[in-house]
C-alpha cells in the first residue's frame, strides 16, 4: 500500500515535549545560539521519556541552527542522526530529509539532494511539499536545470503565499522567492531577479528573519555589478560585510557570488580579491558546492591576471571537485581554463590542438556556440602556429561559414526556416551566435592566410565598427565585457598587422585603437598624428607596444614619426622589478643609479637623438606602468606626463583648457597618522590665497573633488596591484577607494596624492591602466600628481612644498614636479595625464 501523506496535529493535541520542539525549531531561524541550547536540552528529556518524534526534532533543530551558523558538516550530522532515530514518524523523518536536502546540495551532491527529496515526497503534507520544492530548486540550479529550478519555486510559492503564517511558513517563502530570484539572475533577467529578492527581504524584516534579510541583502552587489552599477555594488558589498560578519560560511558565498558578476563585468582583480577570501572560508565549512564555483572563478581570475601555472592548478582541482559532485556540464570551462594554460606554459602541439578542438566542442554542447567559439579561434591560431594550415582553415571555416549568404541574401526578419532545409537553418542560427568580434577576427585571419592584408585589416575595422555600435546596446552588462573582450584580442591582431607592416603611422593608429577598448574608461575618439604633433609643440611622445615577447615605441614629435623594436620585454621586466626594489628598500645610491641607468638604456636610449632635452609624454604597456619615471637619469630634472593613450592626453588638455577663468578653487585635506599632514597642508593653503581645508573624511573629500579645481590629500596611500579598483587613500573614516570615484559627476583639473603607492598601478587587464590616478582621469581630471613608491613624510611634505610654490607662481604641474622632485633628489612621484598646462 502506497504511504499516505501525514496530516500535522494541531498544536492542542501535541505532547508538551513536541510542543517544546516545535518552539526551538523556530528559534533556529531567528536566535541559532539559542536554539543549539533548546535543542540539546530537547535531546536528552526525549531519550530520557522515550518520545522519538521530540527526539528527531530535537535533532533537526540543532542541525538547523548548525546551518543557520554556517556549519554544514554539524548540520548533516545531526540531520542523518535525525534519520536514524527509532519509531520517530515517518512525517518527522520526511522533514529532517527536506532540510537535508539544501545541506547536500551545498556539500557539493545535488543529485543525491534531489533522490533524497523524493523519498521524503510520499510522506509529507501539501504545504511541507511545497517548502521541499524551495530547496529542491536550489539542487537544480546547482545542475544548470535552470528552467525545472524555476518551476519548482513557482509551484511552492503559489501554496507559500496562502500558508497559515507560521515563522516557518515565512521563512521558506522568503527562502523561495529568495532562491528564485537566484535562479533569475543565474539565467541573466535582473529586473526579475531584483522583484524576488526586494520581496524576500521585505518578507524577512517584517517577519523579524534577520539572517533570510542578510542573505537577501547580500545579493545586492552581485545583482548591482550585473545591472551595471560598480559603485553601488561596493556599497553594497561593505554593508553586507557588516551584516555577515560571524556568518564565515554565508559572507564566503555572498563574496563568491560578488566576484563571479565582478569577473563577468571584466574586473578579474576585484572578483580575485573576494576569491581569495572566499575559498578558505568556504573550505573550512565544508560548502563544496559553492567551494567548486569559487575555484573555477578563481581558475578564470588567475589565468586573466597573468599566473597561467596557478590557474591550472586551480582549474584541475575545480574539475575534480565538479566531477565528484556529478556536475559534468561545467567540466567543459574548468577544462578551458587548464587548455589556455597550457598555451602559455608549454610548446603548441598538434595534440594540444586536437584539445583545444574537442574541448570548444564541448562548450557549445553544453552552453552554446557563443561559449565555444572564442576557444575555437584560439584552436585555429595555435594550428597556424604549428603549420598545420587544413586545421587551421576548417576551424576558421565554422567560425565564418554562411557569413555571405546572412548578410548578403536574407531579408530582416525572415524565418530561417523559409530560406534553407532544417539542418541548414540550424547551422545558420548557430553561426548567428557567434561573436561578432570572433567571426571578424576569423576572417581577418583567413585574409591573411591567403595574404590579403588589406582585407585583414578592413575584416579587423570593421569587427571594431560593429563592436563599438553594439557594446553599449547590450542590457546586460556582462554582454557588454564579453563583446569588449573580443574587441581587445581583435584590436590586438590588428596591431599585430600593423607591426608585422612596420609603418610608424599604422603602428601609431592600431595601438591607438587597442587602448581604446583595452582601457574603456580613458575611451575617446581617435587622433590623427598630425593633430598630437600640433598639440606637443617641443614635446615629444612615446607610446610603447608590445609584440609578443617584444617591446617597440613609436616616437612623435614635431618633425618626426619614429617607430624602433627596442628588444626582448624579459630584461626590462626584470630591470622595472630591480629599480623598484631599491627605492622600496632605500637600498644605496648606487644600486638605484644603475637600475635606472639600464632601465633607461632598454627603454629610452634608442630615441636619445629624437628626443634630446625636449619635455615628455610617456604612454606606457603592462609593466611599464609601474616604472617612476623620474628616476632614470635623463629625465631627472625633464617635465614628463604619463597618459594612459595619446588620444586620453589630448582628452586631459581639452578638459584643462575648458577650465573657467579666475584665480583657481583650492582644498587640502590631512589624513590620520602622517607626522607632516597638517603642516604640509597648511603650506599647500598658504601658497594659494583663498584656498580652503576641509576635514580628512570621504564625504568632504569627494564634494571638494566636485567643486574644486585643484584637490592636495596629505595621507597615506594604499595600491592593491591585483585589484585596482580597491586602491584608495586613507582618511578619517576609512579609505577613500577607487571605486566610490566611479559615481562622481566630475574631478577636479589637478589632483595631489600626496601619499606614497597611490599612483602604482598594472597592466591594463582591468581596463584602469593607470590605476587610481587613472580613475581620477576617467573622471575629468586634467593631471594627477602621485607618488608610485613609498616616500618618507618629511620628503614628500619638502617636494610638495616646493611643488605648490611653483605652481602658485605659473609653472605647469610637470615643470612644477620635476623642479621640486631635483630640489629634494627624491623621485618618487610622478605626474599624470596632461601636466604641461598652468593652473595658476
Amino acid at each position: 500500500m502506497s504511504a499516505k501523506p501525514h496530516a500535522p496535529d494541531s498544536p492542542d493535541d501535541l505532547d508538551p515535549l513536541v510542543r517544546a520542539a516545535e518552539a526551538a525549531l523556530m528559534r533556529a531561524l531567528v536566535d541559532p545560539d539559542q536554539a543549539l541550547r533548546a535543542g540539546r536540552v530537547i535531546i536528552e528529556s526525549a531519550r530520557r521519556h522515550h518520545c522519538p518524534e521530540a527526539e528527531a526534532m530535537g535533532l533537526r533543530t540543532i542541525a538547523l541552527a548548525a546551518r543557520e551558523l554556517g556549519d554544514l558538516e554539524k548540520a548533516e550530522q545531526y540531520l542523518r542522526e535525525a534519520l536514524a532515530v527509532r519509531d520517530a514518524p515517518p512525517h518527522r523523518i520526511a522533514q529532517a530529509r527536506l532540510s537535508l536536502v539544501s545541506v547536500r546540495t551545498e556539500r557539493g551532491h545535488p543529485l543525491q539532494a534531489l533522490r533524497l527529496a523524493a523519498l521524503a515526497w510520499a510522506y509529507l503534507g501539501p504545504l511541507d511539499r511545497a517548502k521541499l520544492d524551495t530547496q529542491r530548486a536550489v539542487a537544480l540550479a546547482r545542475l544548470g536545470r535552470y528552467q525545472e529550478a524555476i518551476a519548482s519555486c513557482d509551484r511552492a510559492l503559489m501554496a507559500l503565499v496562502t500558508a497559515p503564517g507560521t515563522i516557518d511558513d515565512r521563512r521558506f517563502l522568503a527562502g523561495g522567492l529568495l532562491n528564485r530570484g537566484l535562479v533569475h539572475a543565474y539565467r541573466g533577467d535582473w529586473d526579475a531577479s531584483m522583484r524576488d529578492l526586494t520581496a524576500c527581504l521585505q518578507i524577512s524584516q517584517f517577519a523579524g528573519l534577520w539572517h533570510l534579510a542578510r542573505l537577501a541583502a547580500a545579493n545586492l552587489p552581485f545583482l548591482a555589478v550585473r545591472r551595471g552599477d560598480i559603485a553601488g555594488a561596493f556599497r553594497h558589498y561593505r554593508e553586507a560585510e557588516e551584516t555577515l560578519f560571524g556568518y564565515p560560511e554565508r559572507l564566503a558565498s555572498m563574496r563568491a557570488d560578488f566576484a563571479g558578476a565582478l569577473l563577468a563585468a571584466h574586473l578579474p582583480g576585484e572578483a580575485g580579491t573576494m576569491l581569495r577570501m572566499a575559498v578558505p572560508d568556504l573550505e573550512a565549512s565544508a560548502a563544496l558546492a559553492a567551494l567548486a564555483d569559487a575555484r573555477l572563478k578563481l581558475a578564470q581570475v588567475e589565468l586573466l591576471t597573468g599566473d597561467a601555472h596557478r590557474a591550472r592548478q586551480v582549474a584541475e582541482q575545480a574539475a575534480a571537485e565538479l566531477a565528484a559532485q556529478d556536475r559534468v556540464s561545467w567540466l567543459p570551462l574548468a577544462k578551458e581554463v587548464v587548455l589556455r594554460s597550457r598555451l602559455i606554459l608549454e610548446p603548441v602541439t598538434p595534440e594540444l590542438v586536437a584539445e583545444l578542438i574537442t574541448c570548444a566542442d564541448e562548450l557549445e554542447d553544453a552552453f552554446a556556440h557563443r561559449a565555444g567559439a572564442a576557444l575555437r579561434l584560439a584552436a585555429a591560431e595555435a594550428a597556424l602556429s604549428v603549420d598545420d594550415h587544413p586545421t587551421a582553415s576548417a576551424q576558421l571555416a565554422r567560425l565564418t561559414r554562411h557569413v555571405e549568404r546572412r548578410d548578403r541574401w536574407m531579408p530582416a526578419g525572415t524565418r530561417l526556416t523559409t530560406l534553407a532545409s532544417e539542418p541548414q537553418a540550424r547551422q545558420l542560427a548557430q553561426a548567428s551566435e557567434i561573436p561578432v568580434p570572433v567571426r571578424q577576427h576569423a576572417l581577418a585571419l583567413q585574409a591573411a592566410l591567403q595574404e590579403d592584408v588589406a582585407g585583414a585589416f578592413r575584416a579587423v575595422r570593421e569587427g571594431l565598427a560593429e563592436v563599438s555600435g553594439r557594446v553599449e546596446a547590450f542590457e546586460d552588462p556582462s554582454l557588454r565585457a564579453h563583446a569588449a573582450r573580443a574587441g581587445e584580442r581583435l584590436a590586438a591582431y590588428g596591431l599585430e598587422l600593423a607591426v608585422r607592416d612596420g609603418c610608424p603611422r599604422e603602428v601609431f593608429e592600431w595601438a591607438e585603437r587597442w587602448r581604446a577598448v583595452a582601457a574603456p574608461a580613458h575611451a575617446c575618439a581617435l587622433v590623427d598624428p598630425e593633430r598630437v604633433r600640433a598639440e606637443l609643440g617641443r614635446a615629444a611622445l612615446v607610446e610603447y607596444v608590445a609584440d609578443g615577447d617584444a617591446l617597440l615605441a613609436v616616437l612623435l614629435s614635431e618633425d618626426r614619426l619614429v617607430l624602433r623594436r627596442l628588444g626582448p620585454l624579459r630584461p626590462v621586466l626584470d630591470t622595472i622589478v630591480r629599480l623598484r626594489h631599491t627605492l622600496r628598500r632605500n637600498s644605496g645610491r648606487a644600486d638605484v643609479e644603475e637600475a635606472a641607468a639600464e632601465l633607461e638604456r632598454l627603454v629610452l636610449r634608442p630615441f636619445a637623438a629624437e628626443l634630446a632635452d625636449r619635455p615628455l609624454v610617456v604612454v606606457p604597456v603592462g609593466a611599464l606602468h609601474t616604472v617612476p619615471w623620474g628616476a632614470l637619469p635623463s629625465l631627472r630634472e625633464r617635465p614628463v606626463s604619463v597618459a594612459a593613450g595619446a588620444a586620453a592626453w589630448m582628452r586631459a588638455r581639452t578638459a584643462r583648457t575648458a577650465r573657467s577663468g579666475g584665480p583657481p578653487r583650492v582644498v587640502a585635506a590631512a589624513g590620520p597618522s602622517l607626522t607632516h599632514a597638517q603642516s604640509e597642508v597648511e603650506h599647500v593653503l598658504a601658497c594659494h590665497p583663498g584656498g580652503r581645508q576641509v576635514a580628512g573624511r570621504v564625504g568632504p573629500v569627494l564634494e571638494a573633488l566636485g567643486t574644486a579645481d585643484i584637490v592636495h590629500l596629505a595621507a597615506h596611500g594604499a595600491f592593491h596591484a591585483r585589484s585596482p579598483l580597491v586602491s584608495g587613500i586613507t582618511l578619517e573614516d576609512g579609505q577613500l577607494m577607487a571605486y566610490d570615484l566611479l559615481d562622481v559627476s566630475r574631478s577636479a583639473g589637478l589632483v595631489v596624492l600626496s601619499a606614497c603607492n597611490a599612483g602604482m598601478s598594472r597592466a591594463p587587464v582591468e581596463g584602469a591602466p593607470l590605476g587610481l590616478p587613472g580613475t581620477f582621469l576617467a573622471k575629468g581630471s586634467a593631471c594627477v600628481v602621485a607618488g608610485m613608491v613609498p616616500v618618507e613624510d618629511e620628503t614628500a611634505r619638502a617636494v610638495m612644498s616646493t611643488f605648490h610654490e611653483l605652481l602658485a607662481a605659473g609653472r605647469p604641474p610637470d615643470v612644477a614636479l620635476a623642479m621640486a622632485a631635483a630640489k629634494a633628489d627624491e623621485t618618487g612621484f610622478v605626474c599624470f595625464g596632461a601636466g604641461d598646462q598652468p593652473f595658476c
